[in-house]
């Protein structure tokens, strides 16, 4: 994502907080913005994992 298209992405996250956020509420968004996106980049270039093989990686039962 290019320079500007991220500012104004910014831009737009800052707007629909209420005016009484904090520089917290404003990290929180950030960050989840950003984890949703890597997360999508990461299924769209094939990086995941099967359910079932996690578990097993983890010792988890179903």
């Amino acid at each position: 994502m290019g320079i500007s298209k991220i500012k104004d992405e910014a831009r737009k996250l800052i707007e629909k907080l209420p005016e009484d956020s904090t520089w917290d509420d404003l990290m929180r968004e950030i960050y989840v913005r950003q984890a949703i996106e890597s997360g999508l980049a990461d299924s769209q270039a094939g990086r995941t994992a099967d359910a079932e093989q996690v578990r097993a990686d983890f010792g988890l039962k179903k």
